[in-house]
């Protein structure tokens, strides 16, 4: 079995993309705030799993965008992308 290689070009995807990201990433600095403010390990947790669900979010967004583009492009076996987009999301639970 051959890896899926295989790059998202959708520019509307990957400013999708981007932005969650970076939204992610602000979150993750106002983590790092809140710990240096000592806030209470209930508000960090909190929003520690907001940006772990924002990643998934990207993670979830970038895959079924790369399975449209691959099952509309039509150059990759149907059965290695479906087994190589498993294990994506696989990795992902």
């Amino acid at each position: 079995m051959s890896d899926m290689h295989h790059v998202v070009t959708d520019p509307k995807a990957l400013a999708d993309l981007r932005k969650r990201l970076r939204r992610a990433e602000g979150q993750i600095g106002g983590i790092v705030r809140m710990i240096d403010e000592g806030r209470t390990c209930q508000d960090i947790v909190t929003q520690l799993a907001a940006v772990s669900k924002a990643v998934d979010r990207a993670a979830f967004a970038l895959i079924s965008t790369g399975l449209r583009e691959c099952i509309t492009d039509g150059k990759h076996n149907a059965d290695e992308v479906t087994e190589q987009l498993q294990k994506l999301f696989l990795t992902m639970a």
